[in-house]
């Protein structure tokens, strides 16, 4: 844990670790209403995405140059990348602007297909938002499993990440939004009306 960070930069961004925790407080005095049948599928779909985020990132890296050993198999990957240290800092700041143009509207377009997702699945605001947030958090602990299964990236909860570009980079250690992440989908599944 030496080389743990507790903040990430912009330092505004650190506010999101009380998401979870506003939004239990609102939901509280009154409940969700989302069926078990509409998470289950809302939460698949999240896990997927997740790993169609992963391997856009795999491919973007390949096509950089920092991923050693895409030529061959995942074992030939896991075997180069293991101890290839890669800088996401150095790497967001690299882009070439035709591929950081694309990453910028990729990103865009993720948050509308996960906006699109939660309005065809709630009727009402407060459900749509919910849904918003659980698909997000499944694909972001999903993209992260998936990294790491496939590229054995990242190597720990302390590694560093660009979470976003949008309006600029966003820096962290993976740890944070994974934990955001878990905290909303313990939120959103206590903060449901029994029925």
């Amino acid at each position: 844990m030496k080389d743990f960070e507790i903040f990430a930069q912009p330092i505004w961004v650190n506010l999101f670790i009380l998401l979870p925790f506003v939004l239990f407080y609102f939901w509280q005095k009154k409940k969700l209403i989302i069926s078990n049948n509409t998470l289950l599928l809302t939460g698949i779909f999240g896990i997927a995405f997740g790993f169609i985020e992963a391997a856009v990132v795999i491919y973007l890296r390949a096509a950089i140059g920092f991923l050693p050993g895409y030529e061959g198999t995942l074992l030939d990957v896991w075997r180069q990348s293991y101890d290839f240290f890669y800088n996401q800092q150095v790497a967001a700041q690299t882009l070439p602007l035709s591929l950081l143009t694309v990453e910028l509207l990729r990103e865009g377009f993720t948050m509308v297909m996960i906006a699109s997702v939660a309005i065809m699945t709630a009727r009402k605001t407060r459900e749509r938002f919910a849904i918003f947030l659980w698909v997000f958090a499944f694909w972001d602990i999903f993209y992260y499993v998936f990294l790491f299964l496939t590229v054995r990236w990242p190597q720990s909860l302390t590694t560093a990440d660009v979470l976003f570009l949008i309006p600029g980079p966003w820096y962290s250690q993976v740890w944070l939004p994974i934990l955001i992440s878990v905290l909303t989908i313990f939120v959103v599944f206590i903060s449901r009306k029994k029925g």
